[in-house]
């Protein structure tokens, strides 16, 4: 059986091990697919792994050995998933592998947006430090997080674990969510609708899908409703703010700063307006990049490819 990866470079750049992937099938991987060879390399495959290769219903009417598709991430809007099913095609996806590192680099940017420890520490490196004459200095407001209100729109698995974060560092957790299950026990919690979410918090943070109804979320009528001393973070996904909104906010002071980790084009053309937008944070695509959660990614995709092959698949977004 021929199983081919198009893109496996950014899930394993060398660190990890495809040997349990290996034991599954003839194994081809790929660092990159450009979008005029997939047709070529997936020629034949009757499994075909792919993160961020397209898989349009042409390309998967196009492939008549084709079984199985798995998507090596959580989000699977990179395949049809419907021209799959039409020909009884499983797609499955990875649910659950960055759960902590996501809410971790999202802290991250917070707590820099918070106290600029890069700022500052150049300027200790600079000799600034050197040449006070006094003990300490600050080029910043610095800002303490306890009796904060974070608005947290998605509350889903990554969603709870930020509001279990926010709530160790003392701050109350605003939720907004279409299905509202009974959230994690915290000192202060409320559900909350989006506009009331929006204007209430000290900071935002984005952890929901990629739908039509979520793309262009953040906009200026939605950034309008927030405090001018406000923080937008996004980990999640980029179309879910309008950019040019974004910058255009932080360039009038409507809000006070923001971090992205994710953008609507990746990489970004060097025009994207957050790229050099006042008081933003800009960081590749990193939350989900750690060592330990590449290697949970890469351990449920073999085990969702060994549950099909023995008969029972799981993580199926098409059935």
């Amino acid at each position: 059986m021929k199983i081919v990866v198009l893109d496996g470079f950014t899930l394993n750049p060398g660190d990890l091990s495809w040997a349990a992937l290996e034991q599954l099938g003839d194994l081809t991987v790929h660092d990159r697919t450009p979008a005029d060879h997939i047709l070529a390399r997936a020629a034949g495959a009757a499994i075909l792994l792919t993160n961020k290769t397209p898989l349009t219903a042409q390309t998967i009417r196009a492939l008549p050995d084709l079984q199985y598709i798995g998507v090596l991430a959580t989000g699977y809007n990179v395949v049809d998933v419907q021209a799959a099913a039409d020909r009884d095609i499983p797609v499955t996806n990875v649910p659950t592998y960055g759960t902590h590192s996501v809410a971790q680099l999202t802290f991250a940017l917070l707590l820099e947006l918070c106290h600029h420890v890069q700022a500052h520490s150049d300027a200790v490196r600079r000799g600034q430090w050197s040449a006070s004459r006094d003990f300490c200095f600050w080029n910043s407001p610095l800002i303490e997080l306890a009796d904060k209100t974070i608005g947290i729109i998605g509350f889903g698995r990554i969603g709870r674990q930020v509001a279990q974060i926010a709530d160790a560092l003392g701050m109350a957790v605003l939720a907004a969510d279409r299905v509202k299950n009974p959230p994690p026990t915290l000192r202060r919690f409320a559900w909350a609708e989006i506009p009331d979410l929006l204007a209430n918090a000290d900071v935002v943070s984005l952890h929901c899908p990629l739908f039509p109804e979520t793309q262009g979320l953040i906009n200026r009528q939605t950034l309008d409703r927030m405090k001018p001393s406000a923080f937008l973070l996004n980990t999640s996904r980029g179309p879910l703010i309008v950019e040019q909104d974004l910058a255009d906010a932080l360039a009038a002071g409507r809000i006070a700063g923001a971090a992205v980790d994710v953008l609507s084009a990746e990489p970004p053309p060097p025009n994207n307006p957050l790229l050099a937008a006042k008081n933003c944070l800009v960081t590749p695509h990193i939350a989900w990049a750690t060592r330990e959660a590449r290697q949970r990614l890469m351990h449920t995709a073999v085990e969702n490819l060994r549950a099909f092959l023995a008969g029972n698949p799981v993580n199926v977004v098409n059935r």
